[in-house]
Parts: C-alpha cells; structure tokens; sequence
C-alpha cells in the first residue's frame, strides 16, 4: 500500500535520554498522557547550554517562527519563517478561550529571510525578505542556477543569480505536494542527490495512525525521488510517518532521514529516531512501529508489509519530536563531532513529563553510528513541573565556518554555537 502513496559549564542534567527504549525490548502500549508546554522566552542575556568548551550566542531574533534553516554555497543564511495554520474553528475558539489575543492566531510569515554576514564577526550585518508570498514554505536547496522551494502544497522553481539578496517573480512550479496534515506535518524539505541528478522531497503523514483513511495518505509519509525539472517522480521510500530533516551520512552514500513517530500509544511508544534510508524500503506506518511491532489500532491490517517493514538505525526517545537532522562537516569542532549528526528536538505534547526541548548529538565513524546519542544543547525547559519552556530548538544547520546555527521557532531566535580551542 504504501510504496504507492503516501555558555558555560553544564548543570546536572534532568532533562536526560532516559526515555530512549531500544527497539527489541519496547513496551507495550499503555495510557496516552499529554502534557502541553508553555512558552515564557528567554530572560534577557540568558542562553541555552552547551558542554564545556562551546559558546552559545544569539545569531539573530525577531523572527516570525523560524522553523527551517538552510546555508547558501557562499555562505548566505536562509531562515523558512512558517508556521502550522489553524483551521477557522479552532482559531475561533482560541480567541473565545482567551488564549489568543486576536484572530491573528497561527498566522504564518510565509517568507525566506536572508542573513549575510560579510565580515566574518559571527553576526549578521544584513537581512533582507528573499522571498515572499509562499504557503507554509520550509524545505529550500540551491542545484544547477535555480533556486526550491519546497510550500506545503508544491516545489517551486527560481533562477537564482549569485549572490542576490531577494528573488522577485513568480516561480514555476514544478510539482504538485499534498497539502496540510496532522499537527505539523504541513513540512516538506528538500535535498539533492549527490551527484545532482535527483531531488528528494520529505512528505508526511496526514493524520496520526491513518484514521482519515489510507485514501487521504497517497503520495504521503514517504520521502520521494524526483528529477531536477520535476518530473520521473517516484517512492524511494515509505511507511515513514513524518519525515523530516534529510541529510547524506559523510563517508557513505546513504540518505538519512529523522522521523517524528505517531501518538496516543503511551509514554515510552513510540521512539522517534533517525535513520540510514534503503532506496524502496518501508518503515511500517501505519501497519507497525519500530519494525514489526503491529499496531494495535490498525487491527492486524497491512501484514504482508509488517513482515518486512525495516527497524530504524537510531532511536532518540518518545514524543522528542526529533526533527532537525544536520551532519558535522565543519572543521571548528573537537574530533569527536567530526561527522556526526546533530538533531534537533523540538518536544512534543504526548507525554506525562516534558521529553525533547533540546538538541542532540549522534557520534558517526565510517558513515554509521558509532555511539549513543548524548545532549548537546539543552537549558530549554525552565520549569518541567509546570510545563514551562524557554524556547523549542528544530532546524539545525552548519554554517559556511563551522558554527551550528539552531532554530529556536518559539522564541523566534537562531543561536549559534562555537567552540573556542
């Protein structure tokens, strides 16, 4: 079914990867419990944390939900300032509510803000709108003099000439996407083969577990392969239910992808993760989770593809919302991040203690992972029993001199991290 649709030093740590559970021994399902955040900001000259040795500073704020970040081959910061749109109803009663102070709730920036920093000073010294009037864009790449654009409902093509600060005029739109979906799942990112014959577009799930039918999902919870002009599309891989951040393992030739995974199962089901993508493979959404452990939900449905759905590489924790996928090809680091991956974790509600709020680091050697993931930005939650947070952390990107630039779209903030040898 699916293979046709769709600083300073480091306080003692609570917010742990406690909640990692390997894929051999996972739970069963048990009670959904939720447990909502609440976003306070950041107290003035307040930071996140890095360990001993890094520098976390703010790269630049005032933002309108900088959710994606992508570096430009000269070095150009682009930031996908969008954000999840209510429906009509649910803005509404918000309002009525008193949560929302307006009918503004959820309104989305739909634009591409440039950063250039022309002096190499670690801080912006111009910002311009490169692009406007999108819908809900996230997922941007520079291939062969053109400019993507990945909106929720399609990939849009521009020419680009180098170093322009905005692109102007209509772009062509090369490939009808299925808009919307569940939660956050309006998300489409982008990445380029290496070789840049091929584009691969990041498509989730539009509902949880399938409840809105498998006829709403075609086209959806996959990544897709298409070529350069739009054309050829086809599956390279499924039963992915919200990938999201892609990105090539260095030393390898293997795509790798991190998956928010569904909801409602329990505390500890089921582990969002990232992984290493085998071209036509399937990952077990809706059917199963973690590889072949059936979901209850879909009442023994889909065995045939049960039977082969792959177990991910990595798992990183329920309810993390791991969604920022970036590999360490910079050379400002210590060795023990040379081409690992970063993740950013954006934490997620379906939970009975706040899990995620931070970003983590997954050690690679050879392409393949070479070790546990262990936090390497954390001081988000302010106060975990009252649900209260500074910032939620997402795309994470590596700029042109090795800093990590780290979207903070709650606080509307990009912090940069260095190290100082």
């Amino acid at each position: 079914m699916m293979m046709a649709c769709g600083g300073g030093t480091r306080p003692a740590n609570t917010d742990t990867l406690a909640q990692t559970t390997q894929g051999d021994s996972l739970p069963a399902p048990s009670k959904s419990m939720n447990k909502f955040s609440k976003v306070i900001g950041w107290e003035s000259g307040k930071t996140p944390v890095a360990p001993e040795g890094f520098t976390v500073a703010k790269f630049a704020d005032g933002f309108n939900n900088p959710r994606w970040i992508y570096v430009m081959p000269n070095g150009d910061i682009l930031v996908a300032e969008a954000s999840t749109k209510p429906k009509v109803k649910e803005k509404m009663a918000a309002v009525a509510s008193g949560k929302a102070k307006s009918q503004n709730l959820g309104n989305s920036a739909d634009r591409i803000t440039l950063l250039r920093d022309t002096n190499g000073d670690g801080v912006p010294d111009s910002r311009n709108t490169f692009l406007a009037n999108l819908n809900q864009p996230f997922g941007m790449l520079m291939l062969h003099s053109n400019f993507y654009v990945a909106n929720t409902d399609g990939l849009l093509m521009y020419p680009y000439k180098e170093n322009a600060n905005t692109i102007s005029g209509e772009g062509k739109k090369i490939l009808e996407l299925p808009a919307g979906g569940y939660n956050n799942h309006w998300t489409r990112n982008l990445l380029a083969a290496k070789d840049g014959k091929h584009i691969y577009v990041s498509v989730g799930s539009g509902s949880n577990v399938a409840e809105h039918g498998l006829e709403n999902e075609v086209r959806r919870a996959n990544i897709l392969e298409i070529n350069p002009d739009g054309t050829g599309e086809r599956v390279y891989a499924s039963g992915l239910r919200n990938p999201v951040g892609m990105d090539w393992a260095p030393g390898s030739n293997v795509l790798w992808t991190a998956v928010n995974e569904r909801d409602e199962l329990g505390d500890e089901l089921v582990p969002d993760y990232i992984t290493g993508v085998k071209e036509g493979g399937f990952y077990g959404w809706p059917y199963s989770y973690f590889g072949q452990h059936a979901d209850p939900r879909m009442k023994g449905d889909g065995k045939d593809l049960v039977a082969k759905a792959i177990v991910p590489d990595v798992p990183l924790g329920a309810h993390t919302a791991s969604l920022g996928l970036a590999f360490y090809t910079g050379e400002a680091f210590p060795d023990k991040y040379q081409n690992g991956a970063f993740v950013g974790q954006h934490g997620s509600r379906n939970r009975s203690a706040l899990s995620g709020y931070k970003v983590v680091f997954v050690p690679f050697s050879g392409g393949k992972p070479s070790g546990e993931p262990e936090d390497f930005l954390t001081g988000f939650i302010a106060d975990n029993d009252k649900g209260e947070v500074y910032g939620r952390p997402v795309g994470v990107a590596v700029a042109k001199d090795g800093s990590l630039l780290v979207a903070d779209d709650a606080s509307n903030t990009i912090w940069r991290v260095t190290y100082k040898k």
